[in-house]
C-alpha cells in the first residue's frame, strides 16, 4: 500500500445556482475528523440565515474514513453527491461544506443531487491539489558515543527531524514516509547502544 496521497494546498469555493437557489461551497484541507467537524461548524454559525448547510469529509491516506450530512435535505441528495466529488477527485484530509439558500423553487430529488454535486465539483475545481506522503515517526535514545552512526543513517531529504537533544544520552525524534518507516528503523536498530521509545 502506498504512503501518497492527494489533497488540498490551501481552501477554496464555488457558486452553483439553480431555479434560484444558491449553492455556495467551500472546501478545506484538514488533517483530523475533528478539524473537519469545526470547520462545519464555523460555516453553519457563519450562514446560520441559510436553509441547509450540508458537508462531507474524508480523511487519512487509505481514505477509509469519512462521513456525510444532508442536514434536513432528503436522505441522500447532499452529503453523498458532495462525498462522490471528493473520491472523483482521488482526494483526502478534505471537508467539503456546501450553502444553500433557498429560491423558492423545489429542485426535486435529481435536482439536490446535481446542485449539491456540481456545488462541491465547482470548489474542487478550483483548488490546487497537492502530493503528500503519509508520515511515521521514530523516537529513540543513544549513547553520544553513537552520533556519527546515527546520523549518517538519518541523512535523507525524506527524514525531517522534530526533537533533538545531545547530552552524554542523546535523544531524536524524526519523521520520515512512511513506506521508508521500516527499513529506517532496521537501520537504527544496527547501531550499537540505540534503543527505541514507545
Amino acid at each position: 500500500m502506498s504512503d501518497t496521497y492527494y489533497t488540498l494546498k490551501y481552501p477554496c469555493e464555488g457558486t452553483y445556482r439553480e431555479k434560484m437557489s444558491r449553492f455556495l461551497a467551500f472546501a478545506h484541507p484538514v488533517k483530523s475528523s475533528a478539524e473537519a467537524k469545526a470547520v462545519v461548524k464555523e460555516y453553519a454559525n457563519k450562514y446560520c440565515d441559510a436553509r441547509h448547510v450540508c458537508w462531507a469529509y474524508m480523511i487519512g491516506s487509505k481514505r477509509d474514513e469519512y462521513l456525510s450530512n444532508d442536514n434536513g435535505e432528503p436522505s441522500g441528495t447532499a452529503g453523498k453527491p458532495i462525498l462522490g466529488q471528493i473520491n472523483s477527485f482521488n482526494l483526502t484530509n478534505v471537508v467539503i461544506v456546501v450553502v444553500r439558500y433557498f429560491g423558492g423553487i423545489k429542485l426535486g430529488t435529481s435536482g439536490l443531487i446535481v446542485a449539491y454535486r456540481e456545488a462541491a465539483r465547482e470548489a474542487l475545481s478550483a483548488a490546487e491539489v497537492i502530493k503528500c506522503h503519509e508520515q511515521r515517526e521514530l523516537a529513540f535514545t543513544f549513547p553520544y558515543l553513537s552520533m556519527n552512526d546515527v546520523m549518517r543513517a538519518i541523512k535523507n531529504p525524506d527524514i525531517r527531524i522534530i526533537e533533538q537533544q545531545f547530552d552524554n544520552s542523546c535523544r531524536i525524534t524524526l519523521s520520515t514516509r512512511a513506506d521508508n518507516g521500516d527499513a529506517l528503523y532496521a537501520r537504527l536498530k544496527d547501531i550499537s547502544g540505540v534503543t527505541f521509545m514507545e
